[in-house]
């Protein structure tokens, strides 16, 4: 038994239950809840750059051991580091403090009138410092345990 669909449209006919929707049927988003949505996803992406800014490397830690291991490389003779060598740093044009602490004794060498100052004096906020123990000779034929620290302004 076949229909004819022209005569769908009489009076008394069956509704065709696949008929087409119109623009005007179609749902629609309320404007509030729209802007609700807008919202929520910029806060996420906000929240989402914020949490990928904080894990990326701190390159000016990255600075400050690249100039620490310079430091030491061209401080030590035998793995033993010399306080005398130290004029020999050569430090990138990063305004560069390196220091020396052994027995009692402080050596600086800084890379201008820029470079970061002694602990009292600089701010952690505004450098970047590295360090590490080393055998230091003080004398001939006397070694002592010190710190070699590099700082780098940021």
């Amino acid at each position: 038994m076949s229909r004819d669909r022209s005569m769908s449209n009489a009076p008394g006919a069956a509704e065709d239950p696949t008929a087409s929707f119109t623009a005007a049927d179609r749902a629609a988003v309320e404007p509030i809840a729209a802007l609700v949505a807008v919202m929520v996803v910029g806060l996420a992406l906000g929240l989402y750059a914020g949490a990928l800014d904080d894990a990326a490397p701190d390159r000016s830690r990255q600075t400050a051991e690249t100039t620490l291991d310079r430091a030491e490389r061209a401080t030590a003779v035998g793995g033993i580091v010399d306080p005398g060598r130290l004029r020999k740093v050569e430090v990138p044009g990063t305004a560069t403090a390196v220091e020396l602490e052994a027995d009692g004794e402080r050596w600086l060498v800084a890379s201008g009138p820029d470079a970061p100052g002694p602990p009292g004096i600089r701010s952690p906020e505004a450098v970047a410092v590295s360090e590490r123990r080393v055998t230091v000779r003080v004398a001939p034929g006397r070694n002592v345990r010190g710190t070699l620290r590099a700082v780098v302004w940021r």
